[in-house]
């Protein structure tokens, strides 16, 4: 335990090393990436990102596994109980269980990364997943369910650190945004995929299909390299440039971006190792409570109450319950591939805020059509406001507030502690994803209308916590983020 004036040492020096880091990395000042370049398109033909993009697919096959891990549950429960002959309460075991599977895999997932690299974490994810799927496709009753839906939520939880991170360390500064995106379309894609052929085949081949983008992430890592900060962190230099030569391409200048990585990953030795307590201390403390923060909002905003219970929204409301869920499904891809086109144009910021304010929007309107169901006035209005306010809710959300807090996340962590603050704020994401879904139908018994003024009030919350804390990343490298965050 180092004394105090050991550790005021130890935050001049970081503080020094920082101020030398700043200036050279805000000016941006050498000749690799100009402005004159990123206009007339130099830059952009001296590299070749089809590595990236390769990367990228591979790595949101992780993303796909994910959304099909999700989605499964929904349209099996019926064939599922009648064959195995479950009570509902076996049933409801089995739905949630994933959710704590999910929280393990978070808490484990930053320290294996760190530990056995982002493409090993991404092949131990893969392999939980694939034995799950496997005990649900051979299970003959409630234990091996149980333990199968367990491995596929660790699975779950482990991908959703280890992707986004893996994405933004190998992708260029213009467009990590947008590939970072990429993760959450792949998972709301994986779980409408389950939704639509979980109706057309028995719930054992269902399961049989979500082995497939295991395999092909499997497979697909053998041909991609590994993150080149993370191989830069390990001090492995020669396999470091390897790596960042062939995401950037074979005649790609890398020198400018190698030895920017390599000033901060020196910087970051000179400092003591972190741990989860460190994450608390004041050099720290601002991107760990964006980053924490943010997955509180997305959760307690009451997304996983209104995607797990869309179908009895519908029908508390008056509204079709089946045309209901397929007009959800076909509103939310667009959108959410919408916001991956424009993230790195209009900015991380900007859509939060757009998307915060459409949640509170869609809260409001389907909290009033409740409200009007319940005391009997404009009764034939209130379904119509019901799927109109649901509509707004998801679109809002998948427009912004689901991808951009792992985006920001991925973002805004040193690499010394990325694997303990990833950590945290997934396990908080998981912890909230199963608090907002276990309460959900009790805050519905309690007042329909005053659920959804519940949520609208915490969305609200989080445009003011978008605007006095989140930082714009848009358009800034990483190393750059981190300094000027953590100064």
């Amino acid at each position: 335990m180092p004394t105090r004036k050991q550790q005021e040492d130890i935050e001049k020096s970081e503080n020094r090393l920082q101020e030398e880091m700043r200036a050279p990395l805000i000016t941006q000042t050498n000749t690799r990436v100009t402005e004159e370049q990123a206009e007339n398109g130099c830059y952009e033909k001296k590299q070749s990102r089809c590595m990236v993009y390769l990367s990228t697919f591979v790595a949101v096959c992780g993303s796909f596994a994910f959304g099909s891990c999700a989605g499964y549950s929904s349209p099996t429960q019926s064939a599922i109980r009648e064959d195995l002959n479950l009570s509902i309460a076996e049933y409801s075991v089995f739905g949630s269980i994933l959710t704590f599977g999910a929280m393990i895999g978070a808490i484990t997932s930053g320290p294996i990364a760190d530990y056995i690299g982002r493409k090993g974490a991404m092949r131990v994810s893969s392999a939980f997943c694939v034995a799950g799927w496997l005990a649900i496709y051979y299970a003959q009753g409630a234990l091996s369910l149980d333990i199968g839906r367990l491995a596929t939520g660790y699975g779950m939880g482990v991908f959703s650190y280890v992707v986004p991170v893996f994405i933004a360390e190998i992708a260029p500064t213009d467009l990590r945004g947008a590939l970072t995106t990429i993760n959450q379309l792949m998972i709301s894609t994986g779980v409408s995929v389950a939704f639509i052929i979980g109706t057309m085949m028995t719930w054992r081949t269902l399961a049989l299909t979500g082995l497939v983008p295991c395999v092909v992430l499997l497979f697909g890592l053998f041909i991609i390299p590994e993150s080149p900060r993370w191989l830069a962190k390990i001090g492995h230099q020669k396999e470091f440039e390897i790596a960042l030569r062939r995401h950037r391409g074979k005649n790609a200048d890398i020198s400018e971006e190698a030895a920017e990585i390599q000033d901060y990953i020196k910087t970051l030795e000179k400092l003591p190792k972190a741990n989860l307590f460190d994450l608390f201390q004041r050099r720290y403390m601002r991107s760990v409570i964006v980053g924490v923060g943010l997955m509180v909002f997305q959760q307690f905003g009451g997304i996983n109450g209104v995607i797990f219970y869309t179908g009895s929204i519908f029908e508390s409301a008056g509204f079709p319950s089946d045309i209901g869920t397929i007009i959800f499904a076909i509103v939310k891809l667009p959108i959410n591939a919408f916001g991956a086109v424009i993230i790195d144009r209009a900015g991380r910021k900007p859509l939060l805020l757009v998307s915060s304010t459409g949640l509170v929007i869609g809260c409001i309107l389907t909290g009033i059509s409740f409200y009007l169901k319940g005391h009997e006035i404009a009764v034939k209005a209130a379904p119509i406001l019901a799927l109109t306010g649901t509509l707004v809710y998801i679109g809002a959300f998948s427009a912004g507030m689901g991808a951009i807090p792992w985006v920001v996340m991925s973002e805004i962590y040193p690499i010394n502690i990325k694997g303990a603050a990833g950590s945290l704020a997934t396990l908080v994401n998981w912890f909230g994803a199963w608090a907002c879904s276990y309460t959900f139908n009790f805050l519905m018994t309690w007042s329909s209308f005053g659920t959804f003024m519940l949520y609208a009030a915490v969305n609200a919350l989080s445009i003011l916590f978008a605007i006095k804390i989140v930082p714009e990343t848009k358009g800034r490298t990483l190393e750059q983020i981190q300094a000027s965050i953590n100064s």
